[in-house]
């Protein structure tokens, strides 16, 4: 083996000295400096011969076939007489302080692309937070940066790092579905910074602002960009109206069906049908639902204001929109119930953002599909610890598509 180790030239400037198997099984290749080629600076760049020291550095590199290899690589400190520094030789196969080769590292960043990074580290036998860093080392390279250049239209949404604890918030280019900014919190303060980031000239470029009801954002959007139009999801209010409307009406008729305990049941059990869309059901579904629907006039007529107030945000006009609204609103207030009223009343102050859709006719299903592989990425994980490698995973997700 070791006559064919020493064919190798797998380490530019240098050569197989001598190739032993450990006892664990893995490789141990001992190398030599090539005497045919000068040693680099490692400041400059240039030919230098004048060796301060050398030190020997042990380093892993990619598996060959099914066993592990280990490099015992001499490292010299150059005195170099082009630019007077005294510093440690350019290896070009690796780094400076590496203790993983080039070759290596670019396995582990195809690897961590594909596989969470528990199976990485069981496949490659390093150690989690060194995959991690070179991981997040990958991702800065390409979105590590803050480019908003050509954005007109935003989508602010925000999701849980930790359910109930703690919250972050992602922003979005509406246009191209490109994750711009993500950082922790959803406060008016833990937004600002991104509002810093766009800057003045950016600000005055967004035209409209897709979010949630949420008091903080539409707030802070409202001091930064004064000219921007704020349009309100229509996923968030519609999952808003089930969790405040459908659910409480659902409850409360399911309690007045106390002495027909069949009857009951088959009300508490309904949640979901009545909170699917429609063309989501099955046949059998549909059945259930309309033979629900037909027997309680109270869900119907809930079920009915859930399907009503969608539409309005796909009027062909503000006008159009106003007029939808005008008859949900008085068909929601007309209906005598309690739960149904005091939402419609609440709505009422919002009307100008859900009649904004009309202009800027945003696609719900953006926040729906960022919040959903959110989920997918941090079950992946089973969690994560640095929440800046986390919101990089985010923006790999959500790279844009090409306008």
């Amino acid at each position: 083996m070791q006559d064919v180790m020493s064919c190798l030239v797998f380490w530019e400037g240098h050569v197989v000295q001598s190739c032993c198997e450990q006892s664990d099984g893995s490789l141990l290749i001992k190398l030599s400096e090539d005497p045919t080629r000068d040693a680099r600076c490692g400041a400059c760049g240039e030919s230098c011969t004048l060796v301060h020291e050398r030190t020997w550095r042990q380093v892993r590199e990619r598996d060959w076939f099914d066993r592990r290899v280990w490099l015992h690589v001499p490292v010299r400190r150059m005195d170099c007489y082009h630019c007077g520094a005294r510093v440690t030789e350019r290896i070009g196969w690796l780094s400076r302080h590496a203790r993983l080769t080039e070759r290596l590292r670019v396995w582990v960043e195809t690897l961590a692309e594909l596989l969470p990074i528990a199976h990485v580290a069981k496949l490659t036998g390093l150690h989690w937070h060194t995959i991690k860093e070179i991981d997040k080392a990958r991702l800065q390279r390409p979105f590590g940066n803050f480019e908003v250049r050509g954005v007109r239209c935003l989508v602010m949404d925000e999701f849980a790092l930790h359910k109930g604890h703690r919250y972050a918030t992602v922003v979005m280019d509406a246009q191209t579905m490109r994750v711009l900014w993500v950082g922790e919190g959803n406060s008016r303060e833990a937004i600002r910074p991104f509002f810093a980031l766009l800057g003045k000239e950016g600000c005055r470029q967004i035209e409209a602002v897709a979010m949630d009801m949420n008091t903080a954002f539409d707030l802070e959007v409202r001091q930064h960009c004064p000219q921007a139009e704020v349009v309100y999801d229509l996923f968030h209010v519609v999952a808003r109206f089930g969790r405040e409307v459908v659910d409480r009406v659902r409850v409360d008729q399911a309690n007045a069906l106390r002495e027909q305990p069949v009857a009951r049941q088959v009300i508490k059990r309904s949640r979901w049908l009545l909170l699917r869309n429609h063309d989501n059901l099955s046949a059998e579904q549909a059945v259930k639902l309309d033979d629900l629907l037909a027997a309680n006039a109270p869900l119907a007529l809930v079920y009915l204001l859930k399907t009503a107030l969608k539409e309005i945000w796909f009027a062909p006009s503000v006008r159009n929109g106003f007029r939808q609204w005008r008859s949900w609103y008085r068909m929601a207030i007309d209906s005598g119930l309690p739960a149904v009223v005091l939402f419609a009343r609440r709505l009422r102050k919002y009307l100008r953002g859900i009649l904004a859709s009309a202009i800027y006719p945003m696609n719900s299903s953006i926040l729906e599909g960022v919040n959903n592989k959110i989920k997918v990425i941090k079950r992946m994980a089973y969690g994560f610890r640095d929440s800046a490698y986390f919101f990089l995973k985010i923006k790999a997700v959500f790279p844009g598509k090409t306008r």
